[in-house]
């Protein structure tokens, strides 16, 4: 469901536009009401963004239904959203990087810009963070935001919004690979395929890597694994993926492992699929606190490991990336929910893991498609 040919520019300046919108708010627990929020006042380097695609995440069924992640705790009437793209309808007066009319992704979180994570290019450690409906700050499931000029990247002409919107999971696995210097010519293995993951295929791809092996237990992820590009899938239902991952590698073990599933077995498995001097990434979060390591695997073996949280310097490559394949990327998008539909959407999301992969609500448009 492509929006872009539908969009309308409201007339709307830096000096004149609504001081609300109309968004889809968390007031507790399983309720979700729509509210009209304040709109804040645009600075100089602000622009006024139409959203037009948002994808549900994971975090923000966690919110929907339990309320809180770790420390982050819904406290107060929370908007949800952080997977988007839009159009913009006005800039302040010293905005250069983009124009009215100009189709953009948006990355959701600003770092201070001035501690020590901040100056050394690592803003995704910034412990200023303002990032998308992460309790206290709000996301954008709204019709309209404010929101930095830096941190809104012009897509092309023949990218759909929902596409764009999912640069925000893409730039995970792109950090993932800059991170662990990911070379041409290798093998990976990734754990759990949910949006992470599937799109991580494409990022482990575009670093030059050889064999990507993939796990899941669910059918349609793995289906959607081999359209992505995955060589070998796993259904741990059926099959050990570390003895399955050693028969294919002629028990070597593979260069790089990353675990998106958040599972404590499959984090301890990865962990064992190394090959000697590997690299492995923990990007999904346990539910428990602690996983027992092999510390004497890892030494034994050079093992070098890597906690992700988020990512930094990723959205303009990742437009460049996602750009190249369009069609492909259609493969994750199962279903489409209006502002007004969100409950709903969250609930498919929540409740109904082997039947749709990435939930697309428009806040702009009225009616489900």
């Amino acid at each position: 469901m492509d929006v872009k040919e539908r969009v309308s520019l409201p007339n709307y300046t830096k000096d004149n536009y609504p001081k609300t919108t109309r968004s889809a708010v968390l007031n507790k627990v399983f309720d979700i009401e729509m509210k009209d929020t304040p709109l804040p006042a645009m600075k100089p380097t602000d622009v006024l963004i139409k959203v037009m695609a948002v994808g549900i995440c994971g975090s923000d069924v966690h919110y929907y239904d339990t309320g809180h992640i770790g420390d982050f705790v819904v406290k107060k009437p929370l908007i949800l959203g952080h997977e988007s793209s839009g159009i913009v309808v006005a800039t302040g007066d010293e905005v250069t990087t983009v124009k009215r009319g100009d189709r953009v992704a948006i990355e959701p979180g600003v770092p201070c810009g001035h501690c020590n994570y901040c100056r050394e290019g690592k803003y995704n450690l910034c412990p200023n963070m303002k990032f998308m409906a992460t309790p206290p700050v709000d996301g954008d499931l709204s019709e309209l935001i404010v929101y930095p000029q830096d941190f809104v990247f012009p897509i092309p002409d023949e990218m759909p919004y929902e596409i764009a919107a999912l640069n925000e999971p893409f730039s995970v696995g792109v950090h993932v690979c800059q991170k662990l210097d990911v070379k041409p010519g290798t093998t990976a293995f990734i754990s759990g395929m949910g949006a992470v993951g599937l799109l991580a295929i494409l990022a482990f791809r575009q670093f030059g890597v050889d064999r990507i092996i993939v796990s899941d237990s669910e059918d349609l992820r793995l289906e959607t694994a081999k359209k992505m590009g995955a060589d070998e899938i796993i259904d741990i239902r059926k099959t050990d993926s570390l003895e399955e991952i050693m028969s294919l590698t002629n028990n070597e073990g593979v260069d790089y492992v990353m675990d998106a599933s958040g599972n404590p077995a499959a984090e301890r498995e990865g962990l064992r699929a190394l090959k000697r001097g590997g690299k492995i990434a923990y990007v999904g979060v346990p539910t428990t606190d602690k996983i027992p390591l092999d510390i004497p695997f890892m030494t034994d073996h050079e093992t070098q490991i890597f906690g992700i949280f988020r990512y930094a310097n990723t959205y303009a490559l990742g437009v460049k990336i996602l750009a190249k394949h369009l069609d492909v990327l259609e493969n994750l998008l199962t279903n489409y929910y209006s502002l007004d539909e969100t409950r709903d959407a969250l609930e498919e999301t929540r409740t109904d893991k082997g039947g749709s992969l990435k939930v697309m609500i428009y806040p702009n448009e009225k009616l489900r498609s």
